[in-house]
């Protein structure tokens, strides 16, 4: 008897000693941002795994006053330590290289030492844009290396569109030509079917805008998935649902767009629904693609009120699309707002840096803005670059219709990661270049530890790139010569495998007027957002001469060019009224 007593004695004193002790800390980095979701061991606990909560912080139970403590994050140099669990511990991670360089400024295009001036951001009727350096003349013998990043962002024409759809002047830095060439489609015939290559295609011609210039044409067409083998989905709609949102054009239209894109779903896709306005919620736990109708009966039910607390939002989508990963999937928050975040992290700043913390997590991010007054575009482009993703702004619902329907696999598919083309013109070929569009933030160029970031590439889209070029003196000797080296440098989704493609520019120049029908056309948007943008290279130049260029580019078969002529009318009423004469 005195024996089971001694036992029972031991065994309550062990269970009242696991406890004793309660280890609590902070896990840092070395830019000093909270880390979460670090998985956390202990020696004395084996392999069981704790992990840090959303302010960084952790508190554990334990039974011993030492122990040995592991922390774990993908991006970071993994941490093993002594410590005295009776003391608060300060733990700072460091990142790895390829984490760190994440937080370097990005570039949209650059040219081999070459810098510029210093800037920020600018705002306009309440509404938000990065203020952007045009790219000058380049002497081609001192710096013949230049690059730009691809991707499939296409906001800017849409958002253009809205302002003069209302009679409204454009802001210059709501311009941003590259994204006003990615909405139109520059495909030909064979790039549709399946391939798994990028193409390169060509054209040197004479310069429409500036007699003596000359312009490069570089159409990228990306590779092209088969639609029976799409990997499935894991999506997560985040929709903002706050006070701001109130408005036609606002949450009815992203109501009515999601709505589109679940027709598209399948039963093995995954598609979950966290909301944030007044608080975040879940409005729609993880549910196959299958059941249309109860995903959209929770679209339906969607109401705007409240604050905009979109940082802890994108944090609990974020965390929703983790816990339904699908490995060697297609994973994704869509993010849509009109990016008027006012409570938590509301800084451009503060949301860069929260953003690329999941940028590690093969998770993508699709960003669609909507509203005027207080949209918010220079947070919504920079969510977008930051978080592995793209943007687009939805104005109306042929808009959404067209981006989540009629080009859902280059919005929603990835196929190619950190894209970017670097071209090398040949010495003595041409005297000077100017790369069209791909402007860079001014932050960024005055930044010398700044660096080019590729894009998100989606399945099957083309995109097309114009450089400006100043010939030397004609010479029929260059005639069939390489005019510069293309290389195409990018890693794949799933393997994360690096690939590159090279292509050769030939000097076979032609007259604009006998090119393709799709470089005139593309001259012509680019002339539009030049003139826009008031360039100085286009100082000269008034939207009525865009218009009599375009009547001869456009193909008014073609819906989105007819509206596009259309726009050229609109813009040249706004900028050139007619002056009214005065009553005697």
């Amino acid at each position: 008897m005195n024996k089971v007593i001694w036992v029972i004695l031991l065994c309550t004193l062990a269970k009242t000693s696991s406890g004793q002790f309660y280890l609590r800390g902070e896990i840092r980095d070395e830019r000093g941002r909270l880390l979460e979701g670090v998985k956390i061991t202990l020696a004395s606990k084996g392999s069981f795994p704790y992990y840090s909560g959303n302010g960084g912080t952790f508190g554990i139970s334990t039974a011993v006053t030492n122990d040995t403590i592991t922390l774990v994050q993908d991006g970071y140099e993994i941490l093993r330590a002594r410590i005295d669990t009776r003391r608060f511990q300060d733990f700072v991670l460091k990142m790895l290289p390829t984490t760190a360089h994440l937080y370097n400024k990005k570039l949209s295009s650059f040219t081999t030492n070459l810098r510029s001036e210093s800037g920020g951001a600018f705002s306009v009727m309440g509404e938000s844009y990065s203020n952007l350096v045009e790219n000058k003349f380049i002497t081609a013998d001192l710096y013949p290396e230049t690059g730009f990043a691809l991707n499939v962002d296409k906001a800017s024409y849409s958002n253009i569109r809205r302002f003069l759809s209302n009679e409204m002047l454009v802001p210059t830095d709501a311009v941003r030509i590259e994204e006003m060439l990615n909405y139109f489609d520059f495909t030909k015939p064979g790039d549709a079917t399946v391939r798994n290559e990028f193409h390169c295609r060509s054209q040197l011609t004479t310069c429409p805008w500036k007699t003596g210039n000359q312009l490069l044409f570089l159409n990228i067409s990306a590779p092209k998935l088969d639609l029976e083998k799409i990997p499935p989905s894991n999506l997560v709609f985040l929709i903002d649902i706050s006070g701001s949102m109130d408005k036609p054009n606002r949450l009815p239209l992203l109501q009515s767009a999601f709505k589109l894109l679940a027709d598209n779903l399948r039963s093995i896709d995954t598609i979950a629904i966290v909301t944030y306005g007044g608080g975040v919620g879940i409005a729609l736990q993880p549910t196959s693609g299958a059941d249309k109708k109860k995903i959209k009966d929770v679209i339906d039910s969607l109401v705007a009120s409240g604050d905009t607390p979109g940082a802890g939002a994108i944090r609990i989508a974020y965390e929703m699309a983790k816990k339904t990963f699908i490995k060697e999937g297609n994973n994704r928050v869509v993010l849509a707002t009109d990016g008027d975040f006012n409570i938590g992290q509301t800084s451009e700043k503060e949301l860069e840096e929260m953003i690329v913390g999941y940028k590690q997590t093969n998770i993508y991010l699709t960003c669609l803005g909507v509203g005027m007054g207080n949209y918010k575009d220079s947070k919504l482009e920079l969510l977008a670059k930051k978080g592995n993703g793209n943007f687009a702004y939805i104005d109306n619902l042929q808009e959404a219709q067209k981006i989540l329907v009629k080009e859902f696999t280059q919005t929603i598919y990835a196929v190619a990661n950190n894209a970017f083309l670097k071209v090398s013109f040949k010495p003595g070929m041409i005297e000077e270049y100017r790369l069209i569009g791909f402007d860079n933030k001014k932050n960024a160029a005055a930044d010398s530890s700044s660096e080019l970031e590729g894009g998100e590439v989606g399945s099957g889209h083309s995109m097309m790139a114009i450089f400006e070029i100043r010939p030397v003196a004609k010479d029929s000797l260059l005639l069939h010569k390489t005019l510069a080296d293309v290389s195409l440098q990018y890693r794949t989704p799933v393997t994360d495998s690096a690939r590159r493609q090279n292509f050769k520019v030939l000097y076979e120049p032609r007259k604009i007027n006998e090119a393709d029908s799709s470089y005139r056309f593309a001259a012509a948007v680019a002339m539009f957002g030049s003139v826009l943008r008031q360039s100085k290279f286009f100082s000269d130049k008034k939207p009525e001469d865009v218009f009599q260029f375009a009547s001869t580019a456009v193909d008014v078969t073609d819906p989105r060019q007819a509206e596009f002529l259309s726009l050229v009318e609109k813009a040249f009423k706004i900028y050139r009224p007619v002056k009214k004469k005065k009553k005697r």
